[in-house]
């Protein structure tokens, strides 16, 4: 059966990868460091083809870098890289935004019973966020947020804005990770402003929602920067 011979390889790629980018989130990959083909089947139980393939498509995403006749190392991230990861999810979040403006999101402007069930879900999501932030829980965190976005995202009907943005949103965690692990309490030091956000739109108050997506991302860079200055 080749057909599900493929579909289970391109199953094991994709829990490979997303293992491997919970490891660099989670700073058990940090910045710089190597490893081969060989050593990342080995350490998984799998054959060489799908961690390669997975391994690929972190390098894709920004993540991980190819050494020639090497292997592969974690990406280091500056933060100059930083500020223009901000900038660029900036830019995308304001094209979100205005797309609310004008009505054109295709799931009627947050209006019909299935777009808001959604957004009550995503609210939902932020909540456990907040929750995280609060209590400095950095791992539980990048998880809420990750997915807090990439379905808030979704809400706009646009499957390349939403994937974007969430390449973006983990490159910048991968980035900001290295610095806030080195702290040893983050209780409050967090953004927390996630359901602050889905109530604005909810309203269609897109100005109110621009300026809590300003002061996160002055809050961000203010946190990373501190921390890499220290």
């Amino acid at each position: 059966m080749p057909g599900n011979a493929a579909v289970t390889r391109s199953t094991l790629r994709q829990q490979i990868a997303d293992a491997l980018r919970d490891e660099v989130l989670g700073g058990r990959l940090q910045p710089g460091q190597e490893f081969t083909v060989k050593e990342i089947a080995e350490q998984y139980g799998v054959s060489a083809t799908p961690v390669r393939e997975a391994l690929v498509d972190l390098s894709a995403q920004g993540l991980l870098d190819a050494d020639h006749h090497r292997g592969f190392h974690v990406h280091e991230y500056s933060v100059a890289d930083y500020r223009g990861i901000v900038e660029a999810r900036s830019l995308v979040t304001d094209g979100m935004f205005r797309f609310l403006d004008e009505g054109q999101a295709r799931s009627a402007v947050f209006d019909d019973a299935r777009a808001i069930a959604a957004l009550t879900g995503v609210r939902r999501r932020g909540e456990e966020a907040q929750r995280a932030a609060l209590a400095g829980d950095l791992s539980v965190l990048i998880g809420y947020d990750l997915r807090f976005w990439r379905e808030l995202s979704a809400l706009f009907g646009n499957s390349y804005l939403a994937d974007f943005l969430n390449r973006l949103r983990v490159q910048s965690w991968v980035c900001a990770v290295q610095h806030l692990r080195r702290l040893s309490d983050l209780r409050g030091l967090l953004w927390s402003a996630h359901t602050d956000l889905v109530d604005a739109l909810a309203v269609r108050d897109t100005g109110t929602a621009r300026n809590i997506v300003d002061a996160y991302n002055t809050h961000s860079l203010s946190l990373v920067e501190g921390r890499a200055e220290s």
